[in-house]
């Protein structure tokens, strides 16, 4: 079929998985979707296409607005939702970066293999649930006063390892060495620093997880053994982001857009798309804002990968170290970053926004860290807590089709709402254990139902699509043990 149609915004085939919304009215370009058949039915089931519609509308936005497989309706701007716009002639649009500013995932690999973890699950998932803060709230890892959290926001992973929360290595194993050197403290408001100063180290609510898995496949062994995976593996997953402090930035500058940039904002089909024009003291205050709370996420990770590092030393009575627990990678997924781009054969400087969506840049990018360049950065795409996760590596027509981005998990299709009318969440815990051998643990039994395997898309499929279209290689795909939540 070259043609669909979704409760009136009609789709051109342009190709296999490439699916375009013509630019009509006032779009400024068109939108293109990422996606198999089967999932555009899914896609198309919520406002995720209008709302990509109305994203083109943003000032400088360039190419092509995109949804990756796996998206799905945002607040504004789509979740799987990536856009980017001039840093001179366009904007920066908190919506389209979301309010968990740098919501993301690291990967720590082990040298234990699943053998070695049989018959400690129980007691691997109530000490993780112990030792970790969970939920909503305050409680963390670090209870710090405001000096701390703006060394942190400024700073990033750099305070931890002085602190002696990180070594050497975290830093050069993950995004931009867990430090975005335009973050400024003193863009970030009081309320929100008073919110970051209890949450330092700690997983939030909502689909944040921390997962202990096993790797049951390797697709490409030279990419997996530069990574330092092998099949039955434990590895850990640690998905959170930038807890109350990253939603306050988000809520202050959406406040202040709305009273300085009225103009704009009426312009727009939807105002939670409200944006600052490029140049602009709010777009510049805004962005630094940003890059601050990215620290922030950046360090409460790694405080939550440090206390995992302790919980593994009482259950195996031995050093992290002698467990190989070394960071592979961390990469965000929601995030707006000046990055320069191609575009019609001219290198642009663009804010490159990705909310709920991972950078995914190829081999030799110079980007990637040195330890991955040769074969690509990793890209982690986590799956629901009953159907697994994935390992891939930018792909090498990521720059052409997605401004070097892919999806950033399985997507959602159901609501929080509609799920704990459909599932309950101790038989879901139950079913988990006693059919799948998968331990969960978490704040209470709601938590649980909205983040039943049921309510997200097939992640089998989604990376499917990614990898077929050469934006995201399959490298390998791990299983749940262990799961704690909010």
């Amino acid at each position: 079929m070259t043609t669909r149609e979704f409760d009136g915004v009609r789709l051109e085939r342009v190709r296999e998985y490439v699916w375009e919304i013509p630019r009509e009215g006032e779009m400024r370009v068109p939108a293109r979707v990422l996606a198999s058949e089967a999932l555009l039915e899914q896609i198309g089931d919520d406002r995720t296409l209008q709302q990509l519609k109305n994203a083109t509308q943003l000032p400088g936005m360039t190419k092509h607005a995109l949804c990756m497989p796996d998206g799905h309706q945002g607040y504004g701007f789509p979740v799987g939702g990536v856009g980017a716009t001039d840093t001179e002639h366009g904007c920066i649009s908190p919506g389209a970066v979301g309010y968990d500013i740098n919501c993301g995932v690291r990967m720590m690999r082990t040298n234990l293999s699943y053998d070695d973890l049989q018959g400690k699950e129980e007691e691997l998932v109530d000490e993780l649930f112990r030792a970790i803060p969970s939920g909503l709230g305050g409680g963390g890892v670090v209870e710090s006063g405001l000096d701390t959290v703006k060394s942190v926001l400024e700073r990033g992973v750099d305070w931890a390892l002085e602190a002696g929360y990180a070594v050497e290595d975290d830093l050069l194993h993950c995004e931009d060495e867990g430090r975005r050197p335009d973050a400024d403290a003193d863009a970030v408001s009081e309320k929100a620093k008073n919110r970051g100063k209890k949450q330092l180290g700690s997983l939030g609510s909502g689909n944040h997880f921390l997962e202990v898995q096993r790797v049951t496949d390797v697709f490409r062994s030279d990419v997996a053994d530069a990574y330092g995976l092998a099949e039955d593996q434990i590895v850990v997953l640690i998905h959170c982001g930038s807890r109350g402090l990253g939603h306050q930035v988000c809520n202050d500058y959406l406040r202040k857009i709305e009273k300085r940039h009225g103009d704009l904002l009426a312009q727009l089909p939807d105002r939670e798309l409200a944006a600052a024009p490029a140049g602009s003291e709010l777009a510049e205050s805004y962005y630094r804002a940003m890059c601050a709370a990215i620290n922030f996420a950046w360090v409460n990770r790694q405080l939550v990968m440090h206390r995992t590092r302790e919980v593994f030393e009482r259950v195996f009575g031995r050093d992290w170290e002698a467990m190989e627990m070394h960071l592979l990678y961390d990469v965000a997924h929601n995030i707006a970053k000046k990055e320069v781009h191609d575009v019609d054969g001219d290198e642009r400087e663009l804010y490159v926004h990705r909310k709920g969506a991972t950078r995914a840049f190829p081999a030799g990018h110079p980007e990637v860290p040195k330890a991955y360049r040769d074969v690509g950065q990793p890209v982690i795409i986590p799956g629901s807590m009953g159907a697994g996760s994935y390992v891939l590596r930018g792909g090498e027509e990521s720059l052409s089709l997605s401004f070097g981005s892919t999806a950033h998990g399985a997507g959602r299709v159901m609501s929080r709402t509609r799920a704990k009318k459909e599932y309950w969440g101790e038989t879901v815990q139950s079913e988990l254990r006693d059919q799948n051998r998968i331990y969960v643990k978490a704040q209470s039994g709601a938590t649980v139902a909205e983040e039943a395997p049921g309510v997200y898309k097939d992640v089998d499929e989604v990376v499917r699509v990614s990898d077929a279209l050469g934006i995201g290689d399959k490298v390998a795909r791990t299983y749940p043990v262990c799961n704690i939540k909010g």
